[in-house]
């Protein structure tokens, strides 16, 4: 190697004259071309003169080596200070970045494509030019708009930050948390992907916060094994404490209980200690629901075939609309039954009983008419399903929704059994079936009952060694030493006769308002686990082992709600539409859908270069 090669080897940094020369200068350690914005991180002569001599021809014929180009290549120069210094004036002058986020997010909830950002944008000068047509800034204002980023990469980027923000938070409040649980589900999306849900359930300091973690695709098969493995990379990426984990929530699926190699399985064996494992609730009380006797399902079935006889024929549908219109009915037409939607059965069953002459009337037009819509025993066993099915109905009602206790799943199945035996004494055939099914189920709740028991009311539940043996880091002895340092305490036992008589002011608010239809103010009446929680943490430290195991217990996933919530809104994300949405997009999307935090559109926007638009 000749002497000068091994000199421009050795020393590589830029020189100055290649600024009059090349048109490139220095930023921030890199060489940086005037002309096009390449980059080049090697500070070598011969790198940068072979850019400009291969994409520069025509600039360097135009300005020959010498004063011309010297001129030029300053012209460049002095452009590039002039913009940089209108940019910062403009991001000093209103932060257009952070707005073009809060955009962002508003589409991404509103399950909108990113291409719907240059829409609203236009949509906004749209609105602003008449709204504000008498304001001396109009010109200021309407400039602000216009130079706000708002593309579809723009868009996305955005939503990818915004998803990416929001996981490390929960991320960090986990890891930073006593416990936390698991509920995991499996759906199908509009390209027959199988996705994986995960949330999280875990008290962030006097906040309980059930949370998307991922989305995770199967592309392949939906084993076990599988599950776990695509579980377990997205652990160790993330570094979630499995150590931490309390219990995990599925739909009793063989690929998540299996025996042998169900993912509950597989993970009890990876951590090498008790794990729980609840069977979703709801899913549970689904599969009682379905079993309703011989004579009943008969029932159901005649009442399926009328239906579907009426509304899925054009012609009959349009005539038996017209005429419940004629009589003036208060339905306008029948529903149809869906097995998948099993929820569809109460009121399927209503329905049809509510329009049961008009039923009959348009059978006899129709020349099909069924003798038992007139026999008194048939008859009898139909408004008993009916009956059943609404009671199953708001069951299954009650225990939807999120923060939901696995305290109050437990009491609500077990006040429905107590219904059914009640009953029992005068509808013992019917009814006889579906409490021997209710009975023979639940057995995991039915077993901890008295643990759940214990978040409110500690003095009242007899908790063993068998129930703390998968809490990790609590002595049944220290456990039952602050018991007794605290059933002894009037001050705190008041605390929880406090709590109860909240719970209770609770539960009455919400019937009434159940009963009214007054869903909206339903859901703003205080979360009973918040209030739970609250209690526990205003017990002074001497009693952190009983804080610890109401934290865990209040953890507890006793229902797949919120992974099912989630799937409702991945249909409504990804779409035949957007049937090409990637794996990285869907899961920022779904996740900002799903999440109650607020993504700082100031920390995101200040660690980010600011870019006008274009």
């Amino acid at each position: 190697m000749s002497k000068r090669k091994k000199t421009e080897e050795s020393v590589r940094f830029f020189q100055p004259e290649w600024t009059d020369e090349f048109a490139f200068v220095d930023r921030a350690g890199t060489a940086t071309c005037l002309i096009c914005s390449d980059k080049f991180a090697s500070m070598k002569r011969s790198n940068i003169k072979r850019h400009f001599d291969t994409h520069h021809a025509q600039f360097a014929a135009k300005y020959p080596a010498g004063d011309s180009r010297r001129k030029a290549c300053q012209e460049l120069l002095k452009k590039v200070q002039v913009g940089q210094q209108q940019l910062r004036a403009w991001t000093t002058q209103g932060d257009g970045t952070s707005a073009s986020f809060v955009d962002a997010l508003a589409i991404v909830k509103n399950g909108k494509p990113f291409t719907d950002g240059e829409y609203a944008k236009n949509l906004m000068l749209d609105v602003a030019n008449e709204l504000f047509d008498d304001f001396p800034n109009k010109d200021k204002i309407i400039k602000r708009i216009k130079d706000m980023p708002l593309s579809a990469r723009t868009v996305h980027d955005r939503t990818i930050l915004m998803a990416n923000q929001v996981e490390e938070t929960q991320i960090k409040d986990i890891n930073t948390s006593e416990y936390f649980s698991l509920a995991l589900d499996e759906s199908t999306d509009v390209d027959h992907i199988a996705q994986l849900s995960i949330m999280a359930r875990y008290a962030a300091g006097d906040a309980l916060r059930e949370e998307n973690l991922a989305v995770l695709p199967m592309k392949g098969c939906t084993r076990g094994e599988d599950i776990f493995k695509s579980f377990m990379d997205f652990v160790k990426e993330k570094n979630v404490p499995l150590n931490k984990l309390i219990s995990v929530c599925t739909d009793g699926a063989p690929c998540m209980v299996g025996k042998h190699k169900g993912f509950v399985t597989l993970l009890r064996q990876h951590e090498g200690r008790c794990i729980l494992n609840f069977h979703c609730i709801i899913h549970q009380e689904a599969l009682c629901a379905q079993l309703c006797g011989k004579q009943l399902n008969e029932v159901m079935g005649l009442v399926v075939s009328v239906v579907n006889f009426i509304v899925a024929r054009a012609l009959n549908d349009r005539e038996f609309k017209a005429l419940l219109a004629e009589v003036e009915s208060h339905y306008p037409g029948l529903i149809l039954h869906s097995n998948v939607r099993w929820l569809s059965r109460g009121k399927v069953l209503s329905r049809f009983a509510s329009c049961l002459d008009e039923i009959r009337t348009f059978l006899k037009m129709k020349n099909a008419e069924r003798p038992e819509l007139y026999d008194t025993e048939w008859l009898l066993k139909l408004y008993y399903l009916v009956d059943i099915s609404e009671h199953l109905h708001q069951l299954n009602v009650k225990m939807q929704g999120i923060g939901n206790t696995v305290l109050s799943l437990q009491q609500a199945v077990f006040a429905f059994e107590k219904k059914l035996e009640q009953q029992l004494q005068q509808l013992a055939g019917f009814t006889s079936e579906l409490l021997v099914t209710f009975k023979s189920r639940f057995g995991e709740f039915r077993e901890r009952s008295s643990l759940f028991k214990f978040i409110t009311h500690p003095h009242e539940s007899a908790v063993d060694e068998a129930h703390l043996s998968c809490i990790p880091g609590v002595s049944i002895g220290d456990f039952e030493m602050e018991v007794a340092d605290l059933t002894s305490s009037d001050i705190w036992m008041g605390k929880f006769k406090s709590l109860n008589d909240q719970l209770e002011g609770i539960a009455r608010q919400r019937a009434q308002l159940a009963s009214e239809h007054r869903w909206t103010d339903m859901g703003k009446l205080p979360s009973e686990d918040q209030l739970i929680l609250n209690t526990w943490n205003e017990l002074p430290i001497s009693f952190r082992t009983l804080r610890r195991v109401s934290i865990a217990v209040l953890t507890m996933f006793g229902s797949t709600y919120t992974c099912e919530k989630s799937f409702s809104h991945m249909k409504n994300i990804k779409t035949n539409l957007r049937s090409r949405l990637n794996d990285e997009s869907l899961n920022a999307c779904m996740k900002l859908n799903l999440t109650k935090y607020e993504p700082d559109f100031k920390a995101i926007s200040k660690s980010m270069q600011h870019q006008k638009s274009h």
